[in-house]
């Protein structure tokens, strides 16, 4: 499945899940999908992210280990669906939504709970998904770069000479024939 699509999965399941094993478990999720995105990038993603998707794709790895929670096998890995990351600003850009919203959902657990060996796990897992957030945000910026520079770059097969291009044909007197 593209990535996009399991994103907006992950978000819709986010927004509904209820109590605090739901919450645990849709964060596990939404750390699985950044670190399925990551590897998928690091892999066969543009050459200028595959340092950052690496990264993220670790980063993640640790996040995921901190949520652990017995409601996701039983459920399944949503990002184990992932075949492909068509559009790759896109799909960053939701996964930074995805990861923001379960950062939040991870505070209100936490600020909920009177459990300290849970608020802890889920103050670790804060930490993950802001590590993560900040690896995606990098990877967008620096897409954008290249596509600035990009834009920047005249095109290689047209000559500029002034606002209109190259004026070609016979040299004559500016003030007409003589």
């Amino acid at each position: 499945m593209e990535a996009e699509r399991l994103i907006a999965a992950g978000r819709s399941a986010l927004a509904g899940s209820r109590g605090v094993p739901a919450v645990m478990a849709e964060a596990w999720q939404a750390q699985a999908l950044a670190r399925a995105v990551g590897g998928q990038l690091a892999r066969c993603g543009p050459a200028e992210l595959r340092t950052e998707a690496r990264g993220l794709s670790e980063t993640c790895a640790l996040g995921s280990a901190v949520l652990d929670h017995p409601m996701v096998p039983a459920g399944g890995v949503r990002a184990s669906q992932l075949t492909e990351v068509a559009h790759v600003a896109e799909a960053l850009a939701a996964l930074a939504l995805l990861l923001g919203e379960a950062g939040i959902a991870l505070v209100g657990v936490a600020c909920g709970t009177e459990e300290e060996a849970l608020y802890w796990q889920c103050i670790e897992a804060i930490d993950a998904v802001d590590e993560s957030v900040d690896r995606v945000h990098g990877m967008l910026r620096r897409l954008s770069e290249q596509e600035r520079e990009r834009e920047r770059e005249p095109e290689p097969d047209r000559e500029r000479d002034g606002p209109f291009g190259v004026i070609r044909g016979p040299a004559g007197s500016v003030a007409g024939p003589p």
